[in-house]
């Protein structure tokens, strides 16, 4: 597979001094490799992709798996000091749909906290999902190394690209090749990785409060009965300016902040 590391690196470096763009055919997980590269003091900022991951994760330690071909999985590392590091996930997933979906007419929408999902009339609860997002951050190692200075953030993507057989999930996944069938992992990390980069920078500046109203346009879930993981019910009804999100519940309107509280369609 050909990847276009050096167009990349053109691209981006300029916006990110000292960036470096790495390809590697297997690892065991691109975030776990910036991590322990973080913890061990290595925080230059890098664009690391894997062609295939043994160990990939997703959120709540969910594995995500990804082979040669059939899914995009990359992490994108870098120091950041945001005021605010509320709705960051929020920011990367609006930037991967614009970025694959620009217009939106293929349906690419954003499920909160850190998912992208299609509309699909064919699939059982008529959603696919088609992307997922981790992010950690990590206190470099070091003599004299102070929290003021920020954190390094690992931004951990996985876009699934040829359609994956997958069993058993609650949400059934589809690739982007459902979308478009020509593409591949190295056309999507094109479309993607400089946007993002772009995303991260400008949400170090102005946090999420500036995307609020664009990531209501695509929210999966608006307007929709859902359940939280803890049994609840309510209606969705959009995210507030720091990224929580807004369900009118039967004692009133509360904001879900924490990622770790599943949220699903009723």
């Amino acid at each position: 597979m050909i990847w276009p590391a050096e167009d990349l690196w053109l691209a981006m470096v300029a916006l990110q001094p000292g960036l470096t763009v790495e390809v590697l055919p297997e690892i065991d997980s691109t975030n776990t490799e910036l991590m322990r590269r973080a913890r061990a003091g290595q925080t230059e900022p890098v664009l690391l992709v894997a062609e295939a991951q043994t160990a990939g994760r997703g959120r709540l330690g969910r594995p995500w798996h990804g082979e040669v071909g059939y899914a995009l999985t990359f992490s994108l590392g870098l120091m950041l000091k945001p005021v605010d590091w509320s709705g960051l996930s929020l920011a990367v997933g609006l930037s991967l749909a614009r970025s694959l979906d620009p217009q939106g007419d293929l349906g690419v929408r954003l499920k909160w906290p850190n998912d992208l999902w299609v509309k699909r009339p064919s699939m059982p609860i008529g959603w696919g999902k088609l992307a997922g997002i981790l992010i950690e951050t990590a206190m470099p190692a070091g003599i004299g190394y102070s929290s003021d200075q920020g954190r390094y953030c690992v931004v951990g993507v996985g876009i699934n690209i040829a359609p994956p057989v997958a069993e058993g999930l609650s949400t059934a996944p589809l690739g982007l090749q459902d979308l478009q069938s020509d593409i591949t992992a190295p056309d999507a990390l094109m479309k993607v990785a400089e946007p993002l980069l772009v995303t991260l920078l400008a949400f170090e500046r102005t946090g999420f409060a500036p995307l609020q109203n664009a990531f209501n346009a695509r929210d999966a879930l608006r307007d929709l009965n859902v359940t939280l993981s803890n049994g609840r019910h309510g209606v969705a009804r959009g995210v507030d300016v720091t990224g929580a999100m807004l369900v009118d519940t039967e004692q009133g309107q509360e904001a879900i902040s924490s990622s770790e509280v599943s949220v699903r369609p009723a």
